[in-house]
């Protein structure tokens, strides 16, 4: 356990940024799962639907750090192409 002041301070302002971290990362995920989902079922619409609400979470996840902008990209490009694959 910390003893100094600024470290139990860090201690707390870690403890916060994980939670919110968590969350958003979670969200994340959800939403990934609903297209892949989606993509299993084969429902190219809702596939569709999924994936236009999974794009903002994942660029904003990788904005904010919580993965690598480009496994995000590639993440969405996988899933854009296999939705693409679908419908034709």
């Amino acid at each position: 356990m910390a003893n100094i002041k600024s470290a139990k301070k860090r201690i707390r302002q870690i403890e916060r940024r994980s939670a919110v971290n968590r969350t958003r990362l979670t969200r994340m995920r959800t939403h990934v799962k609903q297209v892949e989902q989606a993509i299993a079922d084969g429902d190219a619409a809702a596939a569709q639907t999924a994936f236009n609400e999974a794009q903002p979470q994942m660029m904003r996840s990788a904005q904010r750090g919580l993965l690598h902008r480009n496994t995000a990209s590639r993440k969405l490009s996988r899933l854009s192409k296999q939705i693409k694959e679908m419908s034709a």
